[in-house]
């Protein structure tokens, strides 16, 4: 009973998100920025949830972000116009609630990254410790999965169009770290969560999630400029902790 309640629940969030997603690509046809990040945090707003279990909860990650890529679209193509990114991060930061908020700062933080109006490794600094402002352990996984995801190709990595004034690769490495320590710390907590004749489940999900936690490791693997010394020195004392 419980599966169809939740299956119930999850057909529910996919219809609001099929819904706003549509006023909100309307609004952008129309260019009405705000009302687009209006019906965009209206739909993200249903990330809020606490009644879908880890499974049920990336089916509706996956459609939700998926919708999301039409807002980064926008984002890139009023940054190739001339509008400052600086502008929008601003902007989407008046959003009420904080997990829709972190959703489309990320989403305007990746765009603001590759304009380089800013350097890399500050906007990465900035959008890395904002997503502590998610405690709860499902969502601020998902939203650092998001974060990781968002952000894969525009690490300041030797040799990266970002090296430079954008940082080097010790601020790529910091970064991936620090979201990796977190994601690691909230997957832990998820142990925890849910009722207890419910726990054996909760857990095969759980375990099912590990590769959101990797996701950062594979990307640590990836970076051009972690050479053996970097890894001795810095990367595997921060790993082992």
């Amino acid at each position: 009973m419980a599966d169809d309640d939740e299956k119930e629940r999850l057909r529910e969030a996919k219809k609001v998100t099929k819904q706003q997603a549509f006023y909100m690509k309307r609004a952008l046809d129309a260019h009405k920025t705000e009302d687009a990040m209006k019906a965009a945090a209206t739909m993200l707003g249903e990330l809020r949830t606490s009644l879908l279990g880890p499974r049920n909860y990336y089916d509706l990650y996956i459609e939700v972000t998926q919708e999301l890529r039409h807002l980064e679209e926008f984002f890139q193509a009023e940054q190739a116009n001339g509008r400052k990114m600086l502008e929008l991060y601003e902007l989407v930061q008046c959003a009420g609630n904080v997990l829709p908020r972190l959703y489309l700062l990320l989403t305007v933080g990746s765009v603001y990254i590759a304009s380089k109006e800013a350097p890399s490794k500050d906007i990465l600094k900035d959008m890395v410790e904002m997503c502590r402002g998610v405690q709860h352990p499902m969502r601020g996984l998902f939203l650092r999965n998001y974060l990781a995801q968002a952000c894969k190709d525009k690490l300041p990595d030797a040799g990266s169009e970002y090296e430079g004034h954008g940082g080097d690769v010790s601020d790529a490495v910091d970064f991936v770290l620090q979201n990796f320590s977190e994601t690691n710390r909230l997957w832990v907590r998820m142990q925890n969560q849910g009722a207890k004749n419910e726990r054996k489940r909760r857990e095969k999900e759980r375990q099912e999630l590990r590769i959101l936690v990797g996701t950062n490791l594979v990307r640590l693997s990836q970076l051009d400029g972690v050479d053996v010394g970097c890894y001795v020195e810095t990367v595997l004392p921060r790993l082992l902790e």
